[in-house]
């Protein structure tokens, strides 16, 4: 199980942190800690490590390793978060506002976290709370939504609904040059106060508002040096109307517009004017409580008016400059992952068409063969071998007499007699031979013989052709003979024509040598 546990934690540390630096540190820190058993320091290191949303599923990889006496406390040491969406109603027309602050947006490259919360206001009292995230507006998602866009949209209606998720982290980003970076709710609210002093954050803005405190000492000065006035029914409070040059309150950081929220711990955000003034005439020693700037635009003139407004505008065009660069960016971004996805397809339907072809051509390929293998077999049947070795008729062994002999005066006769019947023996010879080869041949070779018959039977045809020519020039000069017989000694040597008509002559049926010498 350890083991698991083990191999399951370092998984996470390869996927989530690519700094090695970080993941030797991070392992430094359990190991210091399974020494000391400090758990505060251990959560304290932690965060130095995980200080991005995308690692907090650390937190919980990390929970198994501790040890369960520590369990308990390192559960409420480490931020919540949760995945699951839950949704708010926030009334916009409530005289205290909506009670929370907000901050981030697509110019500062991340979403929308609520940064306060106004103690016992609306927003707190439904159930939000600092690091929250807002995922949606009114039904739209606002992941590609400019700050002040956001501010734009809450102002739509008047019931404003906000789906919200727990992230326990909020941005810090001043400008859009400097590198984004986060900080866990108990940090960023130890930076800038506590959560019961954050009274003016009703009205929510784009500009960033810090609470401070300072300490003043009356004795022995004339006074503080500020006048301080109410606020308008729409935003109520006690502010800093005027600063005087030169005096204590000059000095300490106090400015025109300031709130006070708090002077030694008695609230100032539902008194008035009279007893505003009381409360800070009654003691020579003052711990102020005040929100910068959080009230600069009652007391602005006609022309500071104008001035910030015509600076607003610069800053809104420029935002909106920065938000379509934004959206060109990830449009150029979709179009190229639309590309990859489209080529992914091409590839994909490619290869099934060159699949599917090369299945149709085998497909042709083994017809083709099946069908030559059944061809094959019909030509070589038993039946089939059987006539192919049959002898050819024109084989067929010739009982005819030899021809009989002429007259004294061809001189040949009796030696050409002796020679068919020498001849006759060898082609029979030959022709039992043939037989008995033709048995023994294959298939292939049988084709072979059949074709090498049908051409000597065609040469047999022209040798019968030209002795009936040479028979009818016999029977006109009875010297013809004589050269015939003269030439058939030499014939191998001078005349291999000759010699083929005369060999062939020999094969020829004696009778119808005859009939064809009588007709000439």
């Amino acid at each position: 199980m350890e083991r698991k546990v083990a191999r399951e934690f370092r998984h996470k540390v390869e996927l989530l942190i690519d700094n090695e630096a970080e993941k030797d540190y991070l392992y430094d820190v359990l190991r210091i800690y399974h020494q000391s058993m400090e758990l505060s320091v251990l959560v304290g290191d932690l965060k130095l490590v995980i200080n991005e949303p995308s690692r907090l599923p650390l937190f919980d990889t990390i929970r198994p390793l501790i040890p369960l006496k520590h369990q308990v406390e390192y559960d409420l040491h480490t931020p919540k978060r949760s995945r699951k969406l839950r949704e708010v109603r926030l009334d916009r027309t409530h005289p205290e506002g909506l009670g929370l602050s907000v901050r981030g947006g697509l110019e500062f490259g991340c979403g929308l976290f609520i940064s306060q919360i106004v103690k016992d206001g609306q927003a707190g009292n439904s159930g939000l709370q600092m690091g929250d995230e807002i995922v949606r507006i009114n039904g739209y998602s606002i992941s590609s939504c400019i700050h002040e866009e956001v501010i734009n949209l809450i102002k739509t209606k008047k019931t404003v609904s906000l789906k919200v998720r727990q992230v326990g982290m909020i941005p810090v980003k001043s400008s859009t040059e400097e590198a984004l970076k986060w900080q866990f709710v108990d940090q960023f609210v130890s930076d800038s106060g506590t959560k019961n002093s954050v009274a003016g954050l009703a009205s929510m803005g784009g500009k960033e508002i810090k609470e401070k405190k300072v300490f003043l000492s009356l004795v022995g000065t004339k006074g503080m040096g500020i006048s301080i006035s109410s606020g308008p029914t729409q935003q109520p409070g006690i502010y800093v109307s005027n600063v005087k040059p030169g005096s204590l309150a000059a000095e300490v950081g106090l400015q025109t517009g300031d709130q006070i929220v708090e002077v030694n711990r008695v609230e100032f955000t539902n008194l008035d004017h009279k007893e505003a003034v009381r409360v800070l005439k009654s003691s020579r020693s003052l711990t102020i409580t005040v929100l910068s700037g959080a009230g600069s635009e009652l007391f602005m003139t006609g022309e500071e008016r104008l001035a910030v407004e015509a600076r607003r505008e610069v800053d809104r065009q420029k935002l909106m400059q920065q938000k379509r660069v934004a959206l060109q960016t990830n449009k150029i971004i979709k179009e190229q992952q639309e590309k990859e996805r489209q080529r992914k397809i091409e590839i994909s339907q490619k290869n099934a068409e060159e699949e599917e072809r090369y299945q149709k051509e085998m497909e042709k390929i083994e017809a083709t063969e099946k069908k030559h293998n059944g061809e094959w077999d019909e030509d070589w049947t038993p039946g089939e071998q059987t006539k192919t070795k049959s002898p050819s008729p024109a084989r067929h062994k010739i009982n005819t007499p030899p021809p009989e002999s002429k007259s004294s005066d061809y001189g040949a006769s009796s030696f050409q007699a002796d020679d068919n019947d020498e001849e006759e023996e060898e082609e029979e010879e030959e022709e039992e031979e043939e037989e008995e080869e033709g048995r023994e041949v294959s298939e292939t070779e049988q084709e072979d013989l059949e074709e090498s018959e049908k051409v000597q039977h065609w040469v047999e045809r022209l040798c019968q052709t030209q002795l009936e020519q040479i028979s009818c020039v016999e029977n006109e000069s009875p010297k013809v003979m004589r050269n015939t017989s003269h030439v058939s000694g030499v014939s191998n040597s001078s005349n291999p024509l000759v010699s083929l008509i005369f060999e062939c002559s020999l094969r020829l049926p004696r009778r119808r040598y005859l009939c064809d010498v009588n007709k000439c």
